[in-house]
């Protein structure tokens, strides 16, 4: 199968992950992926420089919560691990309602990256569907945090849940421009309801569209969740995806 510059949520398989991470991540490599995309990475430091490289796998990015925490043992453990990008996944929905509250949250990541560049680490913010959904002077939120960054501060955008915000993806994609550096791609019906997604390519998102809006960036397959089998839907993803990029 392709080995094509796929990533992978590692929260897709979340159960598997708790109960089995060396089989897990075997399972993955199996599949055809050389990246992974930890989260809660820190505590299991010592498990994931074992069991990475035992598997042929590398952590380009990661998540973690950044803003407001504290922030040596998230650096010394992303640089063990080679992530070159610490990501934080959600800053509260309250905070995305003003101009003023938004160019706070770019204030914040700003103070995280400044330190985040000591450690040779990028730092990045991955949205919900609220940024979106949420407009300041007719933009959405999301937008205006991206004006107001530095460009030390990246974005990996969640192509499923700007949908879901309203913004269709390939559009967003073009207006964000470079800064845009990884790819949240999961399927589905453009709902709320996180059983509801489905294997990349067997939903209703333009993925080829979403692909070509953003060719710098890495893509990282995501499921939320799953009424099924959660290994069919990450198989079937990467096989599309595979192809999709051949």
């Amino acid at each position: 199968m392709s080995t094509s510059p796929l990533s992978v949520q590692l929260y897709t398989v979340r159960d598997h992950v708790a109960a089995d991470l060396p089989g897990t991540l075997a399972r993955l490599a199996e599949i055809g992926f050389r990246q992974v995309e930890p989260y809660a990475f820190v505590q299991r430091a010592d498990e994931y420089a074992e069991h990475l490289p035992a598997h042929g796998l590398t952590a380009p990015s990661a998540h973690v919560r950044l803003v407001g925490q504290d922030l040596g043992p998230v650096f010394r453990a992303a640089r063990r691990l080679g992530v070159g990008t610490v990501i934080d996944p959600h800053v509260p929905r309250e905070r995305w309602t003003t101009r003023a509250d938004v160019e706070a949250v770019a204030a914040d990541l700003a103070h995280v990256a400044e330190q985040a560049a000591d450690h040779g680490l990028l730092v990045g913010y991955h949205n919900h569907a609220f940024e979106l959904e949420n407009r300041v002077d007719g933009v959405s939120a999301l937008e205006v945090l991206a004006g107001a960054l530095p460009d030390e501060v990246v974005l990996e955008v969640d192509t499923y849940w700007a949908e879901v915000g309203g913004e269709p993806a390939p559009d967003l994609l073009h207006r964000l421009g470079e800064r845009v550096q990884l790819l949240h791609v999961k399927d589905g019906p453009r709902s709320t309801v996180d059983t509801e997604q489905v294997a990349v390519g067997a939903g209703s998102l333009p993925v080829p569209e979403i692909l070509a809006a953003a060719p710098q960036a890495l893509p990282v397959v995501e499921l939320d969740d799953f009424a099924g089998d959660v290994w069919e839907a990450v198989r079937d993803s990467f096989a599309y995806l595979a192809g999709a990029r051949a």
